[in-house]
């Protein structure tokens, strides 16, 4: 097996993805790396063999780990990454505090990132996706991030250099977001705290909340804008193009089409990778063939089948 770099962290070979997953699917990663600090990181980078590809990786709430698993290593940011913290109208979040955690500090401190709040997932993917709801984005709201390059390189990035569009920006390959701050609009933190309890009852009625998914599947069809924040006030929903094709609880294996919302896809016990993306598969060329609308995937699907 090759040589890795000297690590203060832990590096761990041949290691399963598939319990670092919402959806609990999923092969091995060629190693994992938990790096202790940012140095740490820093430092396996610069000196890991430049053909070794990289791959950072959350909480895995948005993620499709294939039955293959990945020929990569898998970087996993944990405490030393998941620092909050305030100055003025200013948060800085460590890539990996969780959405929501960052929602409720914020809020204590009348600052306005609610929006966060049933999000699942952690900042490092929020920002690399454009997160948002309720007709609200990251792009809307972040200053800039740091990043650690493929070369070891701690660097800054700005909201304007990050290029967001719809679920999406131009971070590139290999590099690795260690925190992120946000400018906020203020608010009363009473007012804040309740709109967010609202906010989560919406969603626990709405959405399988107690299920094993990945959020939504697939991309609204339409709303593409710079920040897509055209998204919420349009009328084509991914849900509602999936429902009209009669593929409300669509089973394959252990895969389904949830019956609360459509666009969510649920592992329902013993799924495979396979099972879930080909289910999710399955639903693009029906409603393609019924509407002429191809979806796209908001799960980000990895690794080799």
């Amino acid at each position: 097996m090759m040589n890795m770099p000297d690590v203060r962290g832990r590096l761990t070979p041949n290691r399963s993805l598939s319990d670092l997953t919402w959806l609990r699917v999923g092969g091995p990663a060629d190693w994992l790396f938990q790096p202790a600090d940012l140095d740490d990181l820093c430092n396996f980078l610069r000196n890991l063999p430049s053909d070794v590809a990289i791959f950072p990786m959350g909480v895995g709430s948005n993620l499709i780990v294939r039955d293959g698993g990945l020929r990569a290593v898998v970087v996993r940011l944990g405490r030393a990454f998941n620092a909050i913290e305030l100055k003025g109208t200013g948060v800085t979040a460590g890539a990996a505090a969780l959405d929501a955690h960052v929602a409720k500090k914020a809020a204590d401190a009348g600052l306005d990132l609610t929006f966060l709040r049933t999000i699942p997932g952690s900042i490092g993917g929020a920002v690399r996706m454009n997160a948002g709801c309720y007709g609200s984005y990251i792009a809307d709201v972040l200053r800039e991030v740091q990043a650690v390059t493929r070369h070891g390189e701690v660097i800054t990035l700005t909201s304007q250099e990050l290029a967001f569009g719809y679920r999406q920006s131009r971070l590139p390959d290999g590099y690795v977001l260690t925190r992120a701050t946000f400018d906020c609009p203020a608010g009363e933190p009473a007012a804040l705290h309740a709109r967010m309890v609202e906010q989560i009852a919406k969603r626990d009625a709405t959405q399988p909340t107690k299920e094993r998914s990945a959020g939504s599947t697939f991309r609204n069809p339409a709303g593409y804008s710079s920040t897509g924040q055209n998204d919420d006030v349009h009328d084509l929903k991914a849900w509602k193009v999936i429902d009209d094709a009669g593929l409300r609880g669509l089973r394959k294996g252990g895969a389904q089409m949830s019956e609360k919302h459509p666009n969510f896809l649920i592992n329902t016990g013993g799924a495979t990778a396979t099972d879930l993306e080909g289910l999710g598969e399955e639903v693009r060329k029906k409603v393609y063939a019924q509407t002429g609308i191809t979806l796209q995937w908001e799960i980000m699907r990895i690794g080799e089948n």
